[in-house]
C-alpha cells in the first residue's frame, strides 16, 4: 500500500507542478496499486479529483483569476456530460473503458510532449460563440464521467482558444469546472455501482484526497524551481508507456 500513497502524493505534485496531468494518474493507481475494480477505482477517481481540485482553486480565487461566466457556460453542460458518462457505463465493459483511458493517456503525452500553442500574456482575447464552448463542455464532461479524468489538459487549451481566457484566468477556471463536473460525475457512477454491487471505499478516497492536496500544495511550492519544459516532455513519456500498458493488459479483454 506504501507504493498506492506514493502515487497519491505524485498525483498532487504533477498537478500542483503542471496544472493538469496529474489526475490522469488516479484511475491507474487506485486500480493497479490498490487492487480495485476498474469502476470502482473510476468513480473513487471523481471524487478525488474532485476535492483535490476545490482546494487547488482557492489562491486563485483569491486572486479574482476564475472567470465565473465561463464556469457557467462550460461547467454547467460539463456537469450533464459527465452525468451522462457515468450513465454510459452500464452498458461499456471495463476493457473498453481501460482501452478509452490509455487513448486518453496518448492524447495527454502528445498535448504535454507538443503543446498548443497558447497565449501567456494576462490580456483576455475575443470569445468565441457560445455554444461551441458549451459543447466542448458537454464532451469532455462525458469522458470525466466515462473514464474518471479530470480533463484539464483539454480544458484548458479549450478556454483559451474558444473562451477567450488568459492562461492563468483559464488555469483557475478549469480548476472549478473539474471539481463540478467531476463531483457530478461521482452521483452518477453510484447507480453503476450499486447495480454492480460495489461499495464506495471513503477510507482510500479521503487518505487519497489528503495526500493529493499536500502534492498539489508542494507541487505549487516548487514549480518555480523546476524546468517545466523539460517536466513536461518527461511526464509525456511516462504516460505514454503507461498507456501501452494498459492497452497491453487490456487488449485481450475484448476479445
Amino acid at each position: 500500500m506504501i507504493l498506492a500513497w506514493i502515487g497519491a502524493l505524485v498525483i498532487g505534485i504533477t498537478l500542483g507542478l503542471l496544472g493538469s496531468g496529474g489526475s490522469i494518474l488516479t484511475v491507474p493507481v487506485l486500480t493497479y496499486l490498490v487492487g480495485q475494480e476498474t469502476k470502482l477505482a473510476i468513480a473513487g477517481s471523481l471524487m478525488i479529483v474532485g476535492v483535490i481540485s476545490l482546494f487547488s482553486v482557492i489562491p486563485y480565487a483569491r486572486q479574482k483569476l476564475v472567470k465565473w461566466r465561463t464556469v457557467v457556460i462550460f461547467g454547467v453542460p460539463g456537469m450533464a456530460g459527465a452525468v451522462l458518462g457515468a450513465w454510459l457505463a452500464h452498458f461499456v465493459s471495463d476493457a473498453l473503458q481501460m482501452l478509452v483511458f490509455a487513448v486518453l493517456l496518448v492524447t495527454a503525452a502528445y498535448l504535454m510532449y507538443k503543446p498548443v500553442k497558447l497565449k501567456e500574456d494576462e490580456e483576455e482575447h475575443e470569445e468565441r460563440a457560445i455554444y461551441k464552448i458549451a459543447i466542448d463542455g458537454l464532451l469532455v464532461g462525458a469522458i470525466t464521467g466515462l473514464v474518471g479524468v479530470g480533463g484539464g489538459f483539454l480544458i484548458i487549451p479549450a478556454l483559451v482558444l474558444l473562451g477567450g481566457l488568459s492562461m492563468r484566468l483559464a488555469v483557475g477556471t478549469s480548476l472549478v469546472i473539474i471539481a463540478i463536473k467531476s463531483f457530478a460525475g461521482f452521483i452518477g457512477y453510484l447507480s453503476v455501482l450499486e447495480a454492480l454491487n460495489l461499495t464506495i471505499d471513503w477510507h482510500i478516497i479521503g487518505i487519497f484526497s489528503v495526500i493529493g492536496v499536500l502534492g498539489g500544495w508542494l507541487g505549487h511550492k516548487i514549480s518555480s524551481r523546476v524546468n517545466q519544459e523539460h517536466l513536461k516532455k518527461g511526464f509525456a513519456v511516462f504516460l505514454l508507456l503507461m498507456g501501452a500498458f494498459i492497452l497491453y493488459k487490456n487488449l485481450p479483454g475484448l476479445f
